[in-house]
């Protein structure tokens, strides 16, 4: 997460690339941009507004070499000399053009820029940017002729949300440079993350989290709601989120305990924990430290919600992990031969 208050652009060029499935060739420009006051002043809070919200971030990755990854190298060699920025620019645009491996691949312009000021935590660095800009707006211009006004359609760039981009910043902790990113075009997450960027999540509190509370929400989608149905998933999502909440360390032992009332139930999370970490490549560890960052943006994407089969949709707040044991009664009417929730309540809101 980033803040913008203090920002500016000190260099900017704009490059097209091509994608080699389908015949479409490079473009290079040979000087930077100079903006105006109105293109500046749209084009800064443009390319960094995405990442004001942005709680993970990444590392450079290499299985050999860190100092073997190119975007690794070609951002430092910016930080070093900011004199090269055209032609580092443009070998950026080269290797993003050599990982169009799939004729999916869209072309587009390519941003470059560098950044100063760019405040990250307690601290202010540069930072080196880029920006791919894979889809175009339509919009109406007007003009005058003949004493009339007529209209025509072009394309731009719609000034909303940038559709592929990453922060480079100039500091680093034990694992690297920070990198974060952005990915609005996700038609391929490993062209922007794995193929061109070669970034992976650092093993601290925000990866721990992410994955922890991912891991909950698939268990419960898999294993719960099949086998015990929505309301035991609801009640175990809340509980998990409450957990949370209220420890500043997770401990996995400790949150079996206090999440699962049976030890068949803490034997079925356990066995799901293993799969998980081999399926997704990751690693749950026992013990971790609480990002209340990625926590929040993590509960917003928990659905509680009991869906009936006859459109009739219960919604349980996730922040209460009591109300559904208390509250809700699931039962069997031997006269319509179909199940009903009982809710209770003393009065609408």
């Amino acid at each position: 997460m980033i803040k913008r208050n203090k920002a500016s652009i000190a260099r900017f060029i704009i490059h097209k690339v091509g994608n080699k499935f389908n015949s479409t060739k490079n473009a290079f420009s040979d000087h930077a941009v100079d903006f105006d006051e109105a293109s500046y002043d749209l084009m800064l809070p443009f390319l960094l507004r995405s990442f004001g919200s942005i709680a993970e971030s990444y590392r450079f990755n290499h299985h050999a070499d860190i100092n073997l990854n190119e975007i690794n190298s070609y951002s430092q060699q910016l930080f070093d000399d900011e004199s090269s920025f055209v032609d580092v620019s443009k070998h950026i645009v080269t290797h993003l053009f050599e990982q169009s491996n799939s004729a999916q691949i869209k072309t587009g312009d390519v941003l470059v820029c560098m950044f100063e000021n760019i405040q990250y935590g307690e601290i202010f660095t540069n930072a080196v940017g880029i920006f791919k800009i894979e889809n175009k707006a339509d919009f109406f211009q007007t003009y005058l002729e003949e004493g009339s006004y007529d209209i025509f359609v072009q394309k731009g760039i719609n000034t909303k949300k940038v559709d592929k981009g990453c922060l480079i910043l100039n500091t680093s902790d034990t694992e690297g440079k920070i990198v974060l990113s952005v990915d609005n075009n996700n038609y391929d997450t490993q062209y922007w993350i794995k193929s061109f960027l070669n970034i992976k999540y650092p093993d601290d509190s925000n990866q721990h989290t992410k994955n922890y509370m991912e891991m909950c929400r698939e268990f419960s989608k898999e294993v719960i709601q099949p086998s015990y149905g929505g309301q035991e998933q609801g009640t175990f999502l809340s509980k998990t989120v409450d957990f949370f909440k209220e420890n500043e360390v997770v401990n996995v032992e400790r949150f079996k305990d206090e999440v699962f009332e049976e030890d068949k139930h803490k034997e079925l999370f356990e066995d799901y924990k293993k799969d998980f970490e081999t399926n997704q490549n990751v690693v749950i560890r026992n013990q971790f430290d609480v990002s209340d960052i990625v926590l929040k943006k993590q509960k917003q994407k928990i659905k509680t919600e009991i869906k009936l089969d006859t459109n009739i949709q219960i919604k349980i707040d996730v922040d209460a992990p009591d109300a559904s044991q208390e509250y809700l009664e699931r039962g069997y009417d031997d006269g319509k031969k179909m199940h009903y929730y009982k809710v209770f309540f003393n009065e609408e809101d």
